[in-house]
């Protein structure tokens, strides 16, 4: 596995050149502050190809978190055929910034890989979404919500991701919701649960049930919603298994939580054979 770096130097608005070399791509700069992907490619690369995206994001809060929680997945999926993306985004700790920044900064990760597909080898019919907790929010936001964009971003070019894979999802942001009081009147326009709309993305929703942020009645609420605008919403839940019960330290979870995944991406065409990953 090589993860490969591809450092971005922005000359003028409208030209620009790619230097190669091994860890990271640069995708965004505000002030001084420099936000960066990791990049984790196939084994083999086959120049004339392209390959479908899957981009991930930390949980957190938004507030902390790492790149690092989904490198395992990164690492994964790229062996089954996917380019993987672990996206940097602004949090409060490290930044000062709101939830709103962090969105932000989601949607520009996605319209930067779309707008650079060619570069990258991505198809860009076949861009997933994923993440944890506030991770989660973010990738099923940048499918649902249209406010909070950056100003500086190329809004000609779409930030919806074409699937959804989303564990333990922050998607409530209303009142008796995750991070009502940081959002407040704004959660109707910031909330996924409240903007589900026709044409959303098919999506995977992984849950335990003791998930002491998501009720079990929230998410079925969100799948009966998608059902309603005729979308595909497969929830999985994960009997007695509390908040990030996904994550690889429990390894078990994460192998069956890939296993589902890597499922649902052969089911929507972007993976071609059967999983590798071995559960009991």
């Amino acid at each position: 596995m090589r993860k490969k770096q591809v450092l971005i130097l922005f000359f003028s608005l409208i030209a620009f050149s790619f230097a190669y070399s091994q860890e990271q791509i640069l995708y965004k700069q505000i002030d001084t502050t420099k936000l960066f992907m990791e990049v984790y490619h196939p084994e083999t690369i086959d120049k004339l190809k392209k390959y479908p995206a899957m981009i991930f994001f930390f949980g957190g809060g938004w507030n902390s978190g790492s790149v690092k929680q989904f490198e395992s997945h990164a690492k994964y999926f790229s062996q089954r055929g996917i380019i993987c993306f672990l996206v940097d985004y602004r949090v409060k700790n490290r930044q000062q910034t709101t939830p709103f920044e962090s969105l932000k900064d989601a949607k520009s990760a996605i319209r930067f890989i779309r707008e650079h597909a060619g570069e990258l080898q991505i198809d860009s019919s076949k861009i997933i979404a994923s993440g944890g907790s506030a991770g989660g929010h973010l990738a099923a936001a940048t499918a649902l919500i249209d406010s909070y964009n950056e100003d500086t971003d190329n809004l000609t070019v779409s930030c919806i991701p074409n699937a959804l894979v989303l564990f333990n999802p922050v998607i409530d942001n209303g009142p008796g919701g995750y991070g009502y009081e940081r959002i407040g009147t704004e959660y109707k326009r910031f909330s996924p649960l409240h903007n589900i709309k026709k044409g959303t993305p098919p999506t995977i929703f992984f849950l335990g049930t003791k998930d002491k942020f998501i009720p079990v009645e929230t998410a079925d609420y969100y799948r009966l919603i998608m059902e309603r605008v005729e979308s595909r919403c497969d929830l999985k839940l994960y009997d007695g298994q509390g908040h990030g019960f996904f994550n690889y330290r429990n390894f078990e979870y994460y192998k069956k939580t890939v296993f589902e995944t890597d499922k649902f991406l052969k089911s929507l065409g972007y993976i071609n054979t059967e999983p590798v990953i071995k559960i009991e």
